[in-house]
């Protein structure tokens, strides 16, 4: 899935799946340069220097850069052999993201919303990973039509 869209276009987050680029907003106004996001990690050290800012940025960011992992070759194989063992590395991982921020209340929504996914993929048998991806990317999407209707209609 793909929402980026067009490359002329200052993009605070860009996802193609599987690979996250955030805008460095530390370098704004002089600079417009992206960090590759390949995982939780890189996640995680971008929200807590404020590479990125911003409540539903620090959110899908977060987000994101866990399906990154997911998606890429980041992770440790091994720990997703199972939908169980995925989702007790998703979850471990969503922790693990908390602590970039701890005061942000969308990123603790978010990783509410998203262990909820991840404990119902579960439940019925569905595959944790798509599962959790997909919510990431649909939290992405929903804050994108939420901005352009802001911009369309006015706050």
């Amino acid at each position: 899935m793909s929402l980026s869209n067009s490359a002329s276009k200052l993009q605070a987050i860009r996802w193609v799946r599987p690979r996250l680029d955030i805008l460095d907003q530390l370098l704004l106004p002089h600079a417009s340069t992206y960090i590759d996001i390949g995982s939780s990690a890189d996640g995680h050290r971008a929200i807590a220097t404020m590479q990125t800012r911003g409540a539903p940025a620090i959110a899908i960011v977060a987000a994101l850069s866990l399906a990154a992992e997911l998606l890429g070759s980041s992770h440790e194989v091994e720990q997703l052999d199972t939908e169980s063992a995925a989702a007790a590395f998703i979850e471990q991982r969503l922790d693990y993201l908390a602590t970039s921020r701890p005061t942000a209340v969308n990123l603790f929504d978010a990783i509410r919303k998203l262990k909820a996914v991840v404990r119902k993929a579960v439940a019925s048998g569905e595959n944790v990973v798509n599962a959790y991806v997909s919510a990431a990317e649909a939290m992405l999407a929903a804050d994108v039509a939420d901005n352009e209707n802001i911009g369309r209609l006015g706050a």
